[in-house]
Order: structure tokens, then sequence, then C-alpha cells
């Protein structure tokens, strides 16, 4: 699959003390640019290590007309989290991947993983397996 960035941000959950200010900042300034009736990625990519550790977050679309592209290769195999629609939805769905993993149950290949937006509001996270 390839994806057109329209913003990215490198950060980390742990060490970075503003990770959410810049997240939610990154996806303010980009929503005047994505599409109103497409899906919306939200991309985790070029992983220092683990979830621990620094990665690049990229809002990207199904748009072949943007300068960036991210490349998620097709044969990559992923688990699927549906996110329930409350306002703390996605982290606490983040957060039960997370001890999935400390838990040994989810083993992470820490390729690429991203938060999937349709256009009629669901929302589903793809995290690459080993």
């Amino acid at each position: 699959m390839k994806l057109s960035i329209v913003k990215s941000i490198r950060t980390n959950n742990f060490n970075d003390e503003h990770v959410m200010q810049k997240i939610t900042g990154m996806w303010k300034e980009a929503s005047e640019r994505l599409p109103k009736h497409e899906s919306i990625y939200g991309v985790y990519h070029d992983y220092q290590s683990d979830y621990k550790g620094d990665y690049t977050l990229s809002i990207s679309v199904e748009d072949s007309n943007g300068e960036s592209f991210i490349e998620i290769p097709s044969n990559d195999p992923y688990r699927i989290f549906k996110v329930d629609t409350t306002e703390q939805g996605i982290y606490n769905t983040w957060n039960s991947i997370w001890e999935q993993e400390k838990a040994g149950i989810l083993k992470r290949a820490y390729s690429f993983d991203f938060e999937k937006y349709y256009p009629n509001g669901e929302i589903e996270i793809y995290i690459a397996i080993k």
C-alpha cells in the first residue's frame, strides 16, 4: 500500500513530555488538507526499538499526488484492533496493545503500524506482527 504523507513528527511516548501536544498539533495542522470522504492513516514507522523508543508518526492518505510517500509492504501480517468510538478509545486501545506485548501475547514486528480512520467514523489499529 502506497500512502502520501501529509505531515510527520518524530517523538517518544515515554521520554517526550510534549508528545500529546505534538500529536494533537500535527493532526490539527494537517486537518485542513485531509479529504473528508476517504480513509486517513496515522502511520507509525522508523522505530528506534520497541514501543518505549523514538518513532515517526505520519498522517497519510491514499493519494498519489503527494511529494513524499510511505510504502507499506502488502505481505506483512497484521493483527487488527477495533477502536471504540469513545473519547479515550484510541488511548485505551494502545494501552491494551502495550499490555498484551508486555505479557508476551503480542509479538510486534516494529515495521509499520497504523491507525485507519474510516469516513464513517470507525477506527482500526493495524499492528505488524512477527
